[in-house]
C-alpha cells in the first residue's frame, strides 16, 4: 500500500488497490466499471491484474493483492489472510464446472482414467473430488487448453481421457465433438437444492475496517453498474470471450454475474459453509472453516 488506508481522506494521493481477477467475460463484466472509471472511486486507485484463477489462488498465499478473486476451495487455506466480500460471487445455480470426454465415461470409469484439470485449488477440483469420493489421476493444464487437450487425447506426453472444464468451455465443448460426463453444479443442486459456490472476492484483513468496507462498497457498485449498463459492459466482456459470439457471451455472463453476485445472501452463505464442511469431512481440506464475510 502507498500509505495507511485508514488515513485516506486526509491525504491527496490516492491509495493503490491491486485487484486480481481472471481474464474471462464474467470477471471483465464485473470489474468493467472500475477498470473504465465509470464510477467514482474516491480516495482509491485500482490497478487490475488479469491472470488465471489458479495463479490467483496461489499468489494469494503471499497476500500481495489487496482485493482478489479466489476459489472457495483456496479460501479454505487463506481465511487467516482474507475476508470474503459478500458481493462478487460466482455461483453455479443448477450448472457449473463440467467433466467432458470423447468417449462414454461414467463415474466408475472416470475414477480410473487421467483427467485434465485447471488447478488443484479450484472449486471445480474440490467439487469433482467430492463427487468421485476418492482420489483420481489428474494433470494440471491451463484452463483455456483443456478442451483441446481432451480432443487431442494427450498432454505433455501423457494420455488424457477427460477434462474438468470451467469458464466459457461449459458452453462450447460440443463444438469440439466432446460429450458431457457430469455437470457438478447440477449434482450439487440436486443434492442440496443450493447453488454450488465456486468463486468469491477476498479482501485482505490487514487493510483496516474503514478501507475494507469502502473497497467492498466500490466492488458492489461496479457489479451493479455493469448489470444496469449491460450492453456497454458486454462490449467490454466480449474482448475476453474465447470462441464466444455476443449471444453466448451474454448467456455466460448471465450465468455468473447475477443476483448471487450482488450478494451471497443467506442461501449462498449456507452453501459456502456446507461445501467447506463436506470438504473437511472428506479429508480434502486441513481445517474446519467458518467462512467470514465483510459486513458493509
Amino acid at each position: 500500500m502507498n500509505r495507511s488506508v485508514e488515513d485516506g481522506h486526509a491525504a491527496t494521493e490516492k491509495t493503490l488497490v491491486r485487484v486480481g481477477h481472471s481474464p474471462d467475460p464474467d470477471d471483465a463484466f464485473m470489474f468493467y466499471a472500475l477498470a473504465a472509471d465509470r464510477i467514482d472511486t474516491g480516495t482509491y486507485r485500482f490497478e487490475h491484474q488479469l491472470v488465471d484463477i489458479e495463479t490467483l489462488n496461489r499468489r494469494a498465499f503471499d497476500g500481495t493483492l489487496e482485493l482478489t478473486a479466489l476459489s472457495i476451495h483456496a479460501y479454505a487455506h487463506l481465511n487467516d489472510l482474507y475476508l470474503l466480500c459478500p458481493c462478487g460471487a460466482s455461483m453455479g445455480d443448477g450448472y457449473g464446472p463440467i467433466v467432458v470426454s470423447k468417449q462414454f465415461l461414467n463415474r466408475e470409469s472416470l475414477g480410473e482414467v487421467t483427467i485434465a484439470i485447471p488447478g488443484t485449488l479450484t472449486s471445480a477440483f474440490l467439487s469433482l473430488s467430492l463427487w468421485l469420493g476418492k482420489p483420481f489421476q489428474h494433470v494440471v493444464v491451463p484452463f483455456d487448453e483443456i478442451l483441446n487437450v481432451v480432443q487431442a487425447g494427450q498432454f505433455d506426453g501423457r494420455r488424457i481421457d477427460a477434462g474438468l472444464v470451467i469458464h466459457e468451455g461449459q458452453l462450447t465443448y460440443e463444438d469440439q465433438g466432446l460429450r458431457l460426463v457430469v455437470d457438478l453444479g447440477r449434482w450439487w443442486k440436486d443434492r442440496h437444492d443450493l447453488p454450488l459456490p465456486l468463486g468469491a472476492n477476498g479482501i485482505r484483513r490487514d487493510l483496516g475496517t474503514t478501507a475494507i468496507k469502502e473497497i467492498t462498497g466500490l466492488l458492489s457498485q461496479s457489479i451493479r453498474w455493469g448489470l444496469e449498463h449491460r450492453e456497454e459492459s458486454l462490449d467490454y466482456a466480449m474482448k475476453w470471450g474465447r470462441n464466444l459470439d455476443r449471444n453466448r457471451t451474454d448467456r455466460f455472463v448471465g450465468m455468473y454475474v447475477n443476483d448471487w453476485t450482488l450478494d451471497f445472501g443467506p442461501r449462498g452463505r449456507a452453501s459456502v459453509q456446507l461445501f467447506l464442511e463436506e470438504a473437511f469431512d472428506a479429508g480434502l481440506i486441513p481445517n474446519r472453516i467458518q467462512p467470514e464475510f465483510v459486513d458493509f
